[in-house]
């Protein structure tokens, strides 16, 4: 007895915390809520840079480039070369770069970081090899958009899977295997150099454009420091003048300027993904006095496939004859009205009791704002 009253409050509490997550949902649109200026917005100038290179990844078993991949021959010659092994022309024909594949390299150059310190670094096939697995990345320069050297790349390299083939042409692989990474596999050689605590002003760029977040964040700032040092210069940036008892120490400066709270101001979008099936629908999304009808149809075709046989002793062949069946199934439609400023809740809700799936809501906000009553943007991926 024990054991059943034990299941049914398990229930009981399921039930409970279910209808809690649908009301939370349904009220999104209801409530807003604070986020600090540093996660809606950038500072100029302080960001990330991309880094790439050519490189050669060796002691692979068997399973790098072939010899139709020319410039992996090409690029072997030449480390060898630098070495000082020269090959004569029938010896790079007869070449076999089976354990060695030609790869690009790219990383990530953080902000801030100095010469001696170690980034990753992701490894990818660019000739016809068959795994990475068990291979060695042989040093490799990583080069940014203007041309200079900022990082050098070597290491073994992890592709956290594996590709492995059988006699009869049987083959198992785990994940994938031309592509692999190399935790802190590259030093930085040279620094970006940014000297933050050097400028009189810095620039806020927001994540998100929006005339409101701008000027929400520019008056929070001149509240908090009670001085008029903040200026919104457009829907995606703000300008900040450094004050005079911050000059030389900007860093602290931005440090308290990413503490403050703002109200987050979102633009009302819904995202449509056809390759998925999704919708996403922003909490903030209304729309104008509108009726919705909503009904199914279903067109079935099948063919049978059935044999035909010739009379006896007749000059007749036997054949295949495809009979087709034709249905169609069309549902009772739902007509469904909502009355000006109509929440997005009340519309997914009203969908969902009509029987609407993810795709017929994707027709049916488009239809919305084709007619021109939803309040948001409509972005399709």
């Amino acid at each position: 007895m024990g054991t059943v009253t034990s299941v049914l409050r398990g229930i009981a509490m399921k039930k409970i915390f279910l209808a809690t997550v649908l009301i939370l949902f349904l009220s999104i649109d209801s409530f807003s809520f604070d986020v600090r200026i540093g996660d809606v917005a950038n500072i100029v100038g302080v960001r990330t840079n991309q880094l790439v290179g050519y490189g050669i990844v060796v002691g692979l078993a068997g399973t790098g480039d072939g010899t139709s991949a020319y410039f992996t021959v090409q690029s072997i010659v030449n480390s060898l070369r630098k070495f000082g092994i020269k090959l004569t022309d029938a010896d790079v024909q007869s070449l076999q770069v089976k354990n060695a594949a030609a790869v690009m390299v790219t990383a990530t150059l953080p902000p801030f970081i100095k010469q001696g310190d170690r980034i990753d670094v992701t490894v990818s096939s660019i000739g016809d090899a068959k795994s990475l697995q068990g291979g060695t990345l042989i040093m490799t320069p990583l080069r940014a958009g203007n041309g200079g050297v900022y990082a050098v790349a070597q290491g073994p390299v992890s592709i956290g899977g594996f590709n492995l083939g059988g006699g009869g042409g049987n083959k198992v692989r785990k994940n994938h295997s031309t592509a692999g990474r190399i935790p802190n596999g590259a030093i930085v050689e040279r620094e970006v150099n940014v000297d933050i605590n050097a400028k009189n002003s810095i620039v806020y760029s927001l994540k998100n454009p929006n005339f409101t977040m701008a000027s929400e964040i520019a008056e929070t700032i001149n509240r908090f420091y009670r001085k008029s040092i903040a200026s919104p210069q457009d829907s995606g940036s703000v300008r900040v003048m450094v004050p005079e008892l911050y000059r030389g120490n900007v860093v602290e400066f931005i440090s308290q300027i990413n503490q403050l709270f703002v109200k987050a101001v979102s633009k009302p979008v819904v995202v449509l993904d056809e390759k998925t099936g999704t919708v996403v629908v922003g909490g903030n999304v209304t729309v104008e006095p509108i009726s919705i009808s909503h009904g199914n149809l279903t067109v079935t075709i099948e063919t049978k496939k059935s044999v035909s046989q010739p009379n006896p002793i007749s000059p007749g062949k036997t054949k295949v004859v495809k009979n087709k069946t034709i249905s169609v199934n069309e549902s009772k439609g739902t007509f469904l009205t909502f009355a000006k400023g109509a929440k997005v809740s009340d519309l997914v809700r009203a969908l969902n009791k009509a029987g609407a799936t993810p795709r017929d809501m994707m027709a049916i906000f488009q239809a919305i704002k084709a007619a021109g009553a939803l309040n948001a943007d409509l972005e399709m991926l």
